[in-house]
């Protein structure tokens, strides 16, 4: 793969791996040293995964393989989810006490659903990942995918709507 090609398949899609590596890593200079390392793999890697079918999904498998070992060595597990809907509130109208009250359930119910689930609906959601992607990455098939994303959003919208029907005629 010559630079040119590899700047037209590989790093164009260091856009789409911010959302995930930042997620992931939990702030923005620990990103963007990151997504520099993740290319620099790939591009060592290049003759290897020119003629890869599903490069896209390749590269996010590789950058997400690479914030786990990053995490390993950093800091505990706990702590990797703490931002996971940072991007959320990245416009500046979301800054109101509403938003962030949202925002703070959102996170307490993703926290309380099962892993996979979780898993799934932050790659779709918050990261903007399509199906084939979140397969490769996970392992799972694209249907099974469908299902656990399904059961999260109706978990979620559940919660969401538990905690702001009160006072409404509700229960």
């Amino acid at each position: 793969m010559k630079a040119t090609e590899f700047k037209e398949r590989v790093i164009s899609m260091s856009e789409r791996l911010y959302p995930m590596v930042a997620r992931m890593l939990g702030n923005s200079a620990n990103t963007e040293d990151a997504i520099q390392e993740i290319m620099i793999k790939l591009w060592e890697r290049r003759r290897q995964i020119k003629n890869h079918p599903n490069l896209p999904a390749f590269i996010f498998l590789t950058a997400r393989n690479y914030c786990l070992d990053l995490i390993k060595k950093k800091k505990p597990r706990e702590d990797v989810y703490d931002v996971q809907t940072q991007f959320l509130a990245s416009a500046p109208e979301h800054d109101s006490f509403e938003w962030r009250e949202l925002k703070c359930n959102i996170e307490k119910v993703l926290e309380r659903l099962p892993e996979q689930q979780k898993e799934v609906m932050i790659m779709r959601d918050l990261d903007g990942m399509d199906f084939t992607e979140i397969a490769e990455l996970t392992k799972l098939r694209v249907d099974h995918i469908r299902v656990l994303l399904s059961r999260a959003r109706q978990q979620v919208a559940i919660e969401l709507q538990k905690t702001y029907s009160y006072g409404k005629g509700g229960n």
